[in-house]
């Protein structure tokens, strides 16, 4: 009897298994639920220029990132209720993209509305968002314009240098961790590549200066320089004629000026000898003078003076004279 009960058991617990392993099956071959949130690239993202989008900057080993991809999943699934788009950006497949919006930080969300982005801020949950859409409060938001607009020139040049640096990027984890090359070498191989570039993209701006630059014909370069050369001569030489005319100017003036300092030391001189000349009639009248007093005198007292004394006086008044007229020439002599 206990072999006649095992038998039953055993196998209902095949069959369980057997309909639980088809079951398995079939839930394998149903396919998997397509997502409505639409990758974009650096092919398609002009998309986002027409109508109303949501996008979101993401990376896969971004864990913030990770926790709002259900409810970004969820936002798109009502994309047609709220009637927007709904999109994501890789930036580690997709460094051009996150350059053009200048992605600093992750994740980042962006509203765009034909052709208007604006940064939206707030959380990923999917409460927030579609608030954000229904109630309209990108519209209180200050919109990226002017240079800062992801289709601007300004950002598109920004978008070619992140992506440049993307590739490099790559190419340096190739060698890194594909082939196994040291760190070191791969740094020596991007240098060296820099200098490189550099010097052929100066090669290539030289030839091309050659080539919108016509060089002058060899006669005409000579003219040119033998002209040049003459005018540089002929303004030495006008130089140097200004130089000797001054040099004359300043040499009649000197003459002109001790000219008319000697003539008028000579007036001085004339004035001198005019000044001796009635110094000396006046001592002359005074003598004279004084003779006829004494003679006078002479008459009145007849023979009270001596003819001593008469000598003597005569003596002091030509002594007196001679002195005068000495100290006359002596002055005359030191100048004035």
């Amino acid at each position: 009897m206990t072999g006649g009960f095992c038998v039953p058991v055993f196998l209902a617990a095949w069959l369980a298994a057997a309909a639980a392993e088809a079951e398995g099956l079939e839930q394998a071959a149903l396919p998997a639920e397509e997502s409505r949130v639409q990758p974009m690239t650096a092919s398609n993202w002009t998309l986002v220029m027409e109508g109303e989008w949501m996008l979101k900057f993401y990376a896969p080993w971004c864990p913030s990132c990770q926790q709002t991809d259900s409810e970004w999943e969820t936002f798109a699934k009502n994309g047609e209720t709220l009637q927007i788009s709904v999109g994501k950006v890789d930036v580690i497949q997709e460094p051009g993209l996150s350059g053009r919006f200048f992605v600093t930080t992750l994740p980042a969300f962006f509203h765009a509305k034909d052709g208007i982005f604006r940064r939206y801020r707030g959380p990923g949950i999917y409460e927030d968002l579609q608030n954000y859409i229904l109630e309209k409060k990108w519209q209180s938001v200050e919109p990226l314009t002017g240079w800062k607009s992801p289709a601007s020139l300004t950002m598109s040049g920004m978008a070619g240098l992140f992506s440049i640096s993307g590739k490099i990027w790559h190419l340096h984890n190739y060698f890194t961790v594909t082939l196994g090359i040291p760190a070191w070498c791969s740094y020596v191989f991007f240098v060296i590549a820099t200098l490189v570039f550099g010097l052929f993209m100066g090669l290539i701006l030289v030839v091309i200066s050659e080539c919108f630059y016509v060089p002058l014909p060899r006669a005409s370069s000579e003219r040119s320089e033998q002209e040049q050369r003459s005018e540089e001569a002929q303004g030495a030489e006008q130089l140097q004629d200004a130089e000797e005319e001054k040099d004359d100017s300043n040499e009649e003036e000197n003459k002109d000026s001790l000219v008319d300092d000697e003539e008028e030391k000579e007036d001085l001189g004339d004035d001198d000898e005019v000044e001796e000349d009635e110094e000396e009639d006046n001592l002359a009248g005074i003598m004279d003078e004084e003779k006829s007093d004494s003679n006078e005198q002479g008459v009145v007292k007849e023979g009270s003076v001596s003819p001593k004394d008469e000598e003597a006086r005569s003596a002091d008044t030509q002594d007196v004279v001679e002195d005068s007229l000495r100290q006359r020439k002596s002055q005359h002599a030191k100048g004035p």
